[in-house]
């Protein structure tokens, strides 16, 4: 098999055999489109049909984050590489690390202080008119990024926090028209390279919760997070103590 088709390949995590990704994109008659409106499809969909949240894991396979209908970075990616995979786009992804400071608002300040300092992520490259595309602005759906605008408007552009990373927060670069899309790019610190496919990406690099830690965050802190973004997507957004919505990392 020729290194090129490791880009278009199924793996335990990008199923994208699987009944419902194959009914899903048949429903939508998505592979009729050309090839820059199947990549906007998959994209949007992931971005706003799929709701901003967190899953149980980063290493779950595409076909649980398309049933779980939320996801953060790691599993929107997952989900958006298998649809993409599907539909003759090859693509790969790139691995990096954020401050844990990105997530300060979503994160219960209960529980903040002993949050990782640094949090696995990851975006996506695309092939697309002889270039890879940087994808990462799927990350936030459109009502709850709206909802962070009408918080901060007039407050300056840029923004760490409540899940965003981003010095254009009234007009972030998310929406696909050819070119990158990102959302959490300032908040990034360690750039962990690239991969075929994300089951290669969480065997070498994995969230380092510890035991008790990654047993609450799994069964309790998520749970907690999730109900803090629905607010956060209705308009009811959360003050951080002390903190300016424009400071990065430390």
């Amino acid at each position: 098999m020729p290194p090129a088709d490791l880009l278009l390949a199924e793996t335990p995590l990008l199923d994208y055999g699987h009944p419902a990704i194959a009914a899903l994109i048949d429903a939508r008659r998505w592979r009729a489109m050309s090839e820059t409106d199947r990549i906007g499809a998959a994209y949007a969909f992931v971005r706003d049909e799929i709701a901003f949240g967190y899953n149980r894991a980063d290493d779950i396979p595409a076909s649980r984050v398309l049933a779980d209908g939320y996801d953060q970075c790691n599993t929107k990616g997952t989900l958006l590489m298998a649809l993409l995979r599907a539909l003759g786009i090859r693509c790969r992804l790139h691995g990096f690390t954020i401050h844990k400071a990105l997530q300060r608002g979503v994160v219960p300040e209960a529980v903040y202080p002993i949050a990782p300092d640094r949090i696995l992520h990851s975006w996506i490259e695309v092939a697309h008119d002889g270039a890879w595309v940087n994808l990462e602005g799927f990350i936030l759906d459109n009502a709850y990024l709206k909802a962070l605008q009408a918080r901060f408007a007039g407050q300056g552009d840029a923004l760490c926090g409540y899940g965003a990373g981003t010095d254009r927060l009234s007009c972030p670069p998310v929406d696909w028209t050819g070119s990158g899309t990102y959302i959490q790019r300032t908040g990034i610190e360690e750039d962990l390279g690239l991969f075929d496919a994300p089951d290669a990406f969480y065997t070498t690099h994995r969230q380092r919760f510890g035991l008790v830690r990654g047993f609450l965050y799994a069964h309790a802190i998520r749970h907690w997070m999730n109900a803090r973004v629905r607010r956060i997507r209705a308009g009811r957004v959360p003050a951080i103590p002390g903190h300016t919505h424009a400071r990065g990392p430390a």
